[in-house]
């Protein structure tokens, strides 16, 4: 047999260094220090003088099929984003601060640009997020993905003060449903999306379909500080992705409790109902698989309902859609 370079057999180290050296200025300088060989480092001590009892949050998550449309559609930065955002947007639901991130990248043959293109998206993704890019791994493996194919993951480390946790125990009959709006798909849904949508059809709604995930963080943070943690005020938060409506707005509410919400009290977007008339999907369909254009809920005081949505009109529309109630049905959409 002759010899068969590592190269030949479809690894190339010399250009994933290559890569890796190009894609150094986005990892986050100041709060962290620079990446070693073997891992990466992140300086504590300046923030624990804020905390009395700090506790890490942490999150992984991926962006899914979604990829599938990017690849088609040669858009690549959006992605970066989105995968910041399935992370990040998870940590705030606990009322934390997101702190550092780091990314998994596999692919079946290394494509710089396009690549390049990704972690591009994923600084400035960080950016909106206040959030470090630590560090990451790149994967070349071919065989397991063909030649333009490539799959992500994100892990997001964040901090909260353990008795600032927001985690839906001091949910109550009467406390009001806020729900802010989504920039679109966000990144779920995609599998049903590639079934029903031809490729005529998905180069038509592009635009639409490859929005990047609306990132929450800074807004939510920021109402928390304006209102001083008062947690009889907040009472809990739900990032709207796989699940949506019915299997993860739900996940918040203490045992006896229900949701009650009204679809009519936002716009849903086009794209969702051209979606819906294409596949033919009943209401609690597209509603368990879409966010049907609310991207986040928060459960809040009565007294205080009105006050929380004009803070967040302020940057994203926020809508009173729903109440809480004493039920053994845990979601009615009305």
């Amino acid at each position: 047999m002759p010899k068969i370079t590592y190269k030949q057999a479809g690894v190339d180290i010399k250009g994933a260094d290559e890569f890796v050296k190009g894609i150094k200025q986005f990892v986050s300088k100041g709060r962290s220090n620079a990446p070693s060989a073997f891992g990466s480092l992140f300086d504590l001590k300046p923030l624990l003088k804020k905390y009395k009892n700090p506790l890490l949050v942490s999150s992984t998550d991926g962006v899914g099929t979604k990829l599938r449309i990017a690849k088609e559609l040669g858009v690549h930065e959006s992605i970066g984003i989105d995968l910041v955002a399935m992370n990040v947007n998870d940590i705030i639901c606990l009322g934390a601060t997101p702190l550092f991130f780091l990314d998994y990248i596999a692919c079946g043959e290394l494509e710089p640009q396009v690549l390049k293109e990704v972690v591009g998206g994923i600084h400035k993704g960080l950016r909106e997020a206040g959030c470090s890019l630590l560090g990451g791994e790149t994967a070349e493996m071919p065989g397991m993905y063909r030649k333009g194919e490539y799959d992500l993951a994100g892990f997001c480390v964040g901090i909260v003060d353990k008795n600032k946790i927001i985690d839906g125990r001091k949910i109550k009959q009467g406390d009001c449903i806020i729900g802010l709006e989504s920039s679109g798909l966000h990144s779920n849904g995609f599998s049903l999306v590639r079934k029903v949508l031809n490729t005529k059809e998905i180069n038509k709604y592009g635009k639409e379909l490859l929005t990047p995930t609306r990132i929450y963080v800074k807004l939510v943070l920021s109402l928390l500080s304006t209102i001083n943690y008062q947690l009889s005020t907040i009472k809990g938060i739900a990032h709207i992705t796989g699940g949506a409506f019915y299997n993860k707005a739900t996940k918040i509410l203490p045992k006896g409790y229900g949701m009650v919400i009204d679809k009519k009290s936002w716009c849903v977007p086009k794209i969702f109902k051209i979606i819906q008339q294409k596949a033919k999907l009943d209401d609690r369909e597209m509603y368990t698989v879409f966010n049907m254009g609310i991207g986040m809920i928060l459960v809040v005081d009565k007294k205080q309902a009105k006050k929380v949505v004009n803070i967040l009109n302020r940057k994203v529309k926020a809508h009173l859609i729903g109440e809480i109630v004493k039920s053994s049905r845990q979601m009615a959409l009305v």
